[in-house]
């Protein structure tokens, strides 16, 4: 199924007027006090009060979209950019200069650039590579021992990353440099956001020195990739090859700054929200083993026994249905902001030019009004005839518009592909020390997932 291809919802518009301001501020914190303490309630909670909603964030007053079909508005509207509270905190992380966070004609030439390394029929040319790493991942395991899920949740992400789209022998140690500098840098940023307290962050505390290695470690593993390319001579039909030999707007080789944020975004943010799905993943796979049976029931009847292979994706419906559901309940990007571009107007509410915006997934496909049994795990809702029942726009993991990520049909294949590996080898337990509650940062995922793979 396409999870953007569903019904308009209904949407009442309001008198144009100012939007309400949501209560329980605090003072000089604004709202950011509850948007740090409990986020996830509190951006839930939030279309009680309206389509559109006034937030104090600090001295910053945003504005929380809450209905599906204007989040849809939001994406698609020349109105609206990528700028905000997020993305601000994000630049520390992915430049000024990556396809993260351009703009404008920056923006579509620097798509242009990568855009053909994710066209649908580009990805085939990944699947060996994909397949793998899938069942390298079930080999590394035992019956029996304790499998750290964070750990490898993203060096699956990262190598599979790093070998279809830099053509990069990415060793374990590097991926695991890349996990735990990750984890510190979405954490510091995720505060930087709700709680903008500008010059406190260039203190030398603790955690502002715990920050900074973490940060400058990251870019220093991208300017190791990068030099060794360079130093090899090679030019292998990838990625970095196309942004090695990309020309700006001039017809000029693009700046090594763009390069290294390009890359950046490339092995970053991609390897934080697949590595988290896959989290997600386990953890359903633990918790619901009937969908886990159904999966290797699925898989054994498309493979007839062997090894599922990347071209058996397409046909594993119900794998695929795990997956959505899984990106629906506990999406790795749980927060989106957004910049107006001039004074407009959003579900009939005014909308000053320069006024940051920000809207929920998690809120978004959660809420009772979209789904029936709404916070009950069920990949079914995703059939054809079930599915024409979900509003537009309550469902749309991968955005929409010229934001929507290149990498959805990439990203969807190797999850819906170590999906079927793992759960045709192994049944999941969670064993003591695990917690499976969510950690909130810039992105979700399990605190702390241990399983215990058990044989089948």
């Amino acid at each position: 199924m396409t999870v953007e291809s569903v019904k308009p919802a209904g949407l009442q518009v309001p008198e144009r007027t100012e939007p309400p301001l949501a209560g329980g501020g605090l003072p000089l914190l604004g709202h950011g006090w509850k948007l740090a303490r409990d986020p996830l309630a509190f951006m839930s909670r939030l279309r009680d009060h309206g389509d559109v909603v006034r937030l104090k964030l600090g001295p910053k007053t945003v504005y929380a979209v809450t209905a599906p079909a204007l989040t849809g508005a939001l994406a698609l509207s020349p109105d609206y950019k990528i700028d905000g509270p997020l993305w601000e905190s994000l630049e520390g992380l992915l430049g000024k200069e990556g396809v993260a966070t351009a703009n404008g004609p920056t923006h579509r030439r620097q798509r242009r650039t990568i855009q053909p390394a994710f066209r649908l029929d580009a990805i085939p040319a990944y699947g060996s590579i994909m397949e793998e790493e899938a069942h390298a991942l079930t080999e590394r395991w035992q019956p029996g021992d304790t499998v750290d899920c964070t750990s490898e949740s993203f060096r699956v992400a990262v190598r599979i990353a790093a070998r279809c789209l830099l053509r990069g022998d990415f060793m374990d140690e590097r991926a695991e440099r890349l996990c735990v500098a990750l984890a510190t840098v979405f954490r510091g940023m995720y505060r930087r956001m709700v709680v903008p307290l500008g010059p406190l962050y260039r203190l030398p505390l603790p955690a502002n020195r715990e920050f900074n290695r973490a940060l400058a470690d990251l870019h220093l593993l991208v300017d190791e990739i990068v030099a060794e390319r360079r130093a090899s001579g090679q030019k292998p039909d990838d990625l970095l090859t196309a942004l090695l030999e990309a020309k700006d707007e001039n017809g000029d080789p693009i700046g090594e700054q763009e390069i290294h944020d390009q890359v950046v975004a490339i092995l970053t943010p991609g390897s934080e929200t697949v590595a988290s799905t896959i989290m997600w993943l386990l953890q359903v796979l633990a918790e619901h083993p009937e969908h886990a049976d159904r999966v290797r029931a699925e898989v054994e009847s498309v493979t007839g026994g062997r090894p599922v292979g990347f071209e058996d994706v397409r046909k594993l419906t119900h794998t695929n249905n795990v997956v959505v559901e899984a990106m629906r309940l506990r999406p790795a990007v749980w927060i989106l902001t957004r910049r107006s571009v001039t004074e407009t107007e959003l579900g009939g509410y005014r909308i000053p030019a320069g006024a940051d915006i920000v809207y929920s997934p998690y809120a978004i496909q959660r809420d009772a009004r979209s789904y029936a049994d709404n916070l009950e795990f069920d990949p079914d809702r995703w059939l054809p005839e079930r599915v024409k029942d979900v509003p537009k726009y309550a469902m749309s993991p991968f955005s929409v518009g010229n934001r929507k990520c290149p990498s959805d049909h990439f990203s969807m294949a190797q999850l819906t592909l170590i999906t079927a590996a793992v759960a045709t080898k192994y049944r999941f337990e969670q064993v003591a020390g695990s917690n499976d509650t969510t950690r909130v940062g810039i992105t979700l995922r399990p605190h702390r997932l241990l399983l215990r793979p058990v044989a089948r």
